[in-house]
């Protein structure tokens, strides 16, 4: 008679052995019993470290292909749950398989052995016991590991991309910096206004490691199969995943997933409601205000247009009577484009049409908005500020530590003058594309723009508290001229709007009803 020796070890049997030492004694044990009954070995079959509810161990599989070859008469294992702890593995092959391959199948330990007969029954309650025995370890386990959760132990295998595990304690997380300033940059770029396909063209043409490649360059043995051949690319999916994440705030969020069941690798998501969340458990990449603006920004489905930025009042502006979305149409008349703003529901259904077009040209709604802000703002102010004006920009220290921010803020100017000026060296050199050039001087420019409107409103207020006499008048003019924005950006359209309702214009008046949902 042939028979094959199979022998599996995995931490679910909580043997005191090294596992090596283990699978020896169940080979030497088969071995003499196959010997005492010479029974000739065709082969042994082993797994380590794999579960007895594992269905794809390597020598499990490789046995069945053997078997199903009728290349030897007998199974023989130390016990049944070696050979598996299912009892739907049991019926299938032990009872179903086997004996119309002609396998006999003998575990001998259990005293198991299909020649007997009478003891099926017998084979089955061990199975069910040992089914029994997986299903209350695998609940113990997933408490055990929701219990550190709680305790806000990091669990993963891996951490997320711009930290790296304690080597102290692997449940401890520790701020990686040279991946944690791609992630600020993530961010900051975002805020700008740039979309998540264009952050990671950005990356990828700047040579960054993407997550998964940067974790494999820091030794990890961490497989992406989507990214496999992608090399530094980046893709807007990853960079999507960094700006949603929650962990560069400094807090867990785990058990987002969970296992339909102990017999399954496939994974289903948690309710929100039930994910464990512990905050302050490591040091934070990202400051909270940031954080949330990017959320604000995020949930309103923003969508580029094609250059990697989406327009201003992109994902705010909806129908006024059906509530859809209004999407960008761009038509071109005489040579110049110019961009619209419609209903998505009529364009979805324009051969039968559920709404009406709500159509309106999106420079004058952008300037109709930025009124209406400008607007808000004067609406705010209040004429006895100027008395605090007098105070807070007055002489003594609060005079010197606004004229000392105006100094600062006058070398800023120069360095982003000097940034600029290196920019289009680098541009002359062959070192950044034409793109590149206009993307990062049009964030330079407006860095300095900003810094000149705060020095130029420091430096009038100064000069009012300067004065012996104070014209009211013509300072309430000054600070309305501050209030106008000359232009908007989206972080200040995030924070001030919430949606912009757009109605159908009415064709004799040509009127058309714009309202502001306001955030404050």
């Amino acid at each position: 008679m042939m028979c094959a020796i199979y022998c599996r070890l995995s931490k679910e049997d909580g043997e005191k052995a090294e596992e090596s030492e283990s699978i020896q004694n169940q080979k030497s044990l088969l071995i003499r019993y196959a010997e005492d009954r010479r029974w000739d070995i065709y082969a042994i079959y082993s797994d380590e470290d794999y579960s007895g509810a594992d269905q794809e161990r390597p020598g499990f599989g490789a046995m069945l292909k053997a078997a199903r070859a009728r290349a030897f008469q007998i199974v023989l294992c130390k016990t049944q749950s070696r050979f598996t702890r299912e009892l739907e593995m049991v019926e299938k092959y032990i009872h179903g398989l086997f004996p119309l391959w002609g396998i006999r199948f003998v575990a001998v330990l259990d005293n198991v052995d299909t020649d007997v007969k009478g003891n099926k029954k017998a084979r089955q309650i061990n199975g069910l016991i040992n089914e029994w025995y997986l299903e209350d370890l695998s609940e113990n386990i997933r408490a055990v590991l929701d219990q550190k959760r709680r305790q806000g132990k990091y669990i993963g295998s891996f951490p997320a991309y711009g930290y790296q595990k304690d080597p102290g304690d692997h449940n401890h997380l520790l701020v990686d910096q040279e991946a944690a300033e791609v992630v600020r940059q993530i961010f900051r770029l975002y805020l700008s206004g740039l979309g998540t396909h264009a952050i990671a063209g950005r990356l990828s043409g700047q040579g960054v490691l993407s997550p998964a490649e940067y974790k494999q360059a820091q030794g990890l043995h961490y497989v992406n199969g989507n990214a496999a051949g992608r090399g530094a690319r980046w893709n807007h999916t990853s960079v999507a995943r960094i700006l949603k994440n929650e962990v560069y705030l400094g807090n867990l969020v785990q058990g987002r997933k969970r296992k339909v069941s102990y017999k399954s690798k496939k994974l289903c998501d948690v309710p929100s409601d039930q994910w464990i969340r512990v905050e302050g458990t490591h040091t934070a990449i990202i400051d909270r205000a940031s954080f949330d603006a990017v959320q604000r920004r995020l949930g309103g489905r923003v969508r580029a247009d094609g250059s990697g930025k989406p327009h201003l009042l992109a994902g705010k502006v909806r129908c006024m009577d059906c509530g859809s979305v209004m999407q960008r149409l761009t038509h071109t008349y005489k040579g110049v484009p110019k961009s619209y703003l419609q209903c998505k529901r009529y364009a979805a259904t324009r051969k039968q049409p559920e709404c009406s077009g709500h159509t309106v040209r999106l420079d004058l709604l952008t300037d109709a908005v930025r009124e209406r802000i400008c607007g808000y703002a004067a609406a705010c102010y209040e004429l006895s500020g100027v008395q605090r004006f007098r105070v807070e920009f007055g002489g003594g220290q609060r005079g010197a530590r606004v004229k000392k921010e105006i100094a600062s803020l006058q070398r800023q100017e120069a360095r982003l003058r000097q940034a600029v000026t290196s920019l289009y060296l680098d541009k002359v050199d062959g070192l950044l594309t034409g793109e590149q050039f206009v993307e990062m001087n049009a964030a330079l420019q407006q860095d300095r723009q900003t810094a000149v409107r705060r020095r130029t409103a420091l430096e009038v207020r100064l000069l009012e508290s300067d004065r012996e006499e104070i014209d009211e008048d013509s300072l309430c003019r000054g600070i309305g001229e501050l209030l106008r924005f000359r232009t908007l950006d989206r972080e200040l359209v995030d924070m001030l709007i919430d949606t912009i309702e757009v109605g159908e214009k009415d064709r004799e008046t040509g009127e058309q009803r714009v309202n502001i949902n306001w955030n404050i």
